[in-house]
């Protein structure tokens, strides 16, 4: 028997790009000793999701062994990555927290928003953390969001090299370049499995250094003679720093819109990562008393989520901002996959309006995209050299053109893991590795009104009155399940009001019919609401061909 065996079990982030979660597992003696997590993000909702402001990862695999997690490595700031730890942190056993410094810092604002208090251990890079027989070390890499890392993970079976969300910038805006040397040293070593971002895998050549967009702020303000407004991600505090450095070229005054948007700007100013000189610093209230020319807002929302800063721009909520002609708007970020129809539904909304929209589309250096293209991806898969392969952070067409990136280096298909969430891979003594039993997974919604309340059949029922309206049955019965008054029904996006009159006549001849008394038998109430909604859908479609929410409320005398 082998002594030691290690599981990969991705519980998000694996097909999909966001919520990303990842948990090494290692036996020994086939019982399970040690848990390593890396990450732990949101997920964004897909149109069909009415209500669902995000995801969560599905942690009920780990319920039962949460003693065995030694600590929870994060990579870096952004949400996919870090947003779900407020709700999910406690059902964990609050195990340590390493991240960078300004990953940290947004990780424990987070708490703070949620009024709970948490220490985030900031990384050592020279350190070699111990965590029960696993051994890690961090290494700087570069991102869209200064202090990115990937995660090298020795295990008595061998070594991984966990590497998310990357592009190999030699020169980017704010902190160092990636750490080739560690990078290399680890391939020479030996790597068992390399796991890698695939989301730049269908774009040839190497990705754009992030300083380039730093020259396309200067451009566009020079001409623009109204207010800029910038939007990107509120985390992607590089860009949002390029375009500060603009400003104070320009001798713009600086606001920012969103909360999200100033939490970080404060926090990233706090350690020094945003420097703004306070002469240029304005409030919202001030902009009424400036001159456009002299205007630069960086504002929240550029994936053109409903309620955002952007988004209340669009539709003329801000009382201090108003667009008109002469104003530029750069969207300086791609859509996240899945949201193009908000992004460009935005885009229409401020161009009616006389805004000169600008996005990648159609001006290039605009967006450096944080993910690295091709090139990126093989020099990464040539530094490590690993046995095996497993593409994570895409969809499934970046992984099977990933696939074909490592196939072009020499790599067999069976040497290379394109996997779905839940999926488990297991690594064995001898450098061997195969597919095990998959982890059952669903998804987990979170609303206003809190976590994994929104069940598939709350989602059914909203997208029913999306698209076919609601229909209120009010009953008022006695002991027996009779009527005691008419029936009342209400009904809102469902007919015109002039079309109601003759429709509910014939739907109320129905309520009726289905509680007449039936030999002294006495209705229950149940009952009573089933036969009711039951017999009026059916009434409904043959009437008018839809299908409404019915929702029958009864008073019991």
């Amino acid at each position: 028997m082998e002594k030691y065996k290690l599981r990969f079990v991705p519980l998000g982030g694996i097909v999909g790009v966001t919520k990303n979660m990842y948990v090494y597992e290692l036996y020994e003696n086939d019982k399970l000793k040690d848990i390593l997590i890396v990450d732990c993000g949101i997920g964004f909702p897909q149109e069909k999701e009415f209500g669902v402001d995000f995801l969560i990862p599905d942690i009920a695999y780990l319920q039962d062994k949460k003693d065995k997690i030694r600590a929870i490595l994060l990579t870096h700031g952004h949400e996919d990555h870090i947003g779900a730890l407020p709700y999910l942190y406690d059902s964990l056993g609050r195990p340590p927290i390493i991240a960078s410094k300004l990953t940290a810092l947004f990780v424990e604002n987070k708490f703070k928003d949620n009024n709970q208090r948490l220490s985030v251990a900031r990384v050592d890079f020279e350190k070699i953390y111990n965590f029960g027989d696993f051994k890690a070390t961090f290494v700087k890499m570069t991102h869209s969001i200064p202090d990115t890392t990937h995660i090298i993970i020795n295990t008595p079976v061998g070594t991984i090299y966990h590497g998310p969300d990357f592009k190999l910038d030699l020169t980017p805006p704010y902190g160092s370049p990636p750490d080739f040397y560690k990078i290399v040293k680890a391939g020479h070593d030996g790597i068992l499995c390399l796991l890698s971002d695939c989301l730049g895998s269908e774009r040839p050549g190497l990705t754009l250094s992030e300083s380039v967009v730093g020259q396309t702020f200067e451009d566009e303000m020079r001409k623009t003679k109204g207010k800029v407004i910038m939007t990107t991600f509120s985390s992607n505090i590089s860009r949002i720093r390029q375009c500060v450095e603009a400003a104070i070229k320009f001798n713009r005054k600086i606001v920012f819109l969103g909360r999200s948007m100033k939490q970080n700007s404060k926090l990233a100013g706090e350690i020094g990562y945003l420097p703004i000189p306070e002469s240029l610093m304005a409030n919202e209230d001030d902009l009424v008393k400036l001159p456009p020319n002299k205007i630069c807002l960086i504002a929240a929302g550029s994936q053109g989520q409903y309620g955002s800063a952007l988004s209340k721009l669009a539709d003329k909520q801000n009382p201090n901002v108003k667009i008109k002609p002469g104003d530029k708007i750069i969207f300086s970020s791609d859509p996240i996959p899945g949201n193009e129809n908000e992004v460009y539904g935005l885009i229409e909304d401020l161009v009616s309006q006389g805004a000169d929209v600008v996005y990648s589309d159609i001006a290039d250096q605009l967006h450096s995209s944080g993910h690295g293209n091709q090139e990126d991806l093989k020099f990464l898969m040539r530094f490590t050299n690993p046995k095996y392969l497993i593409p994570i952070g895409g969809t499934v067409r970046h992984q099977k053109q990933y696939e074909n990136l490592a196939q072009d280096l020499g790599y067999e298909k069976q040497k290379i893991f394109s996997l779905s969430e839940g999926e488990t891979i297991w690594f064995t003594k001898g450098n061997q590795a195969h597919k095990g039993e998959p982890v059952d997974t669903k998804n987990i919604y979170v609303d206003a009104y809190g976590v994994g309340d929104v069940g598939n059949v709350v989602l059914r029922d909203r997208k029913t009155i999306s698209s076919e309206g609601v229909v209120f049955a009010f009953l008022v019965v006695d002991n027996m399940g009779r009527l005691v008054t008419r029936p009342r029904l209400v009904s809102r996006g469902f007919v015109f009001e002039k079309e109601e009159g003759k429709l509910y006549q014939g739907a109320l001849k129905i309520v009726e019919n289905v509680l007449k008394p039936k030999s002294g038998k006495v209705l229950e109430m149940n009952i009573i609401k089933r036969g009711v909604i039951n017999n009026l859908e059916e009434y409904f479609y043959k009437e008018k061909g839809r299908r409404p929410l019915i929702v029958v409320d009864a008073v019991q005398l």
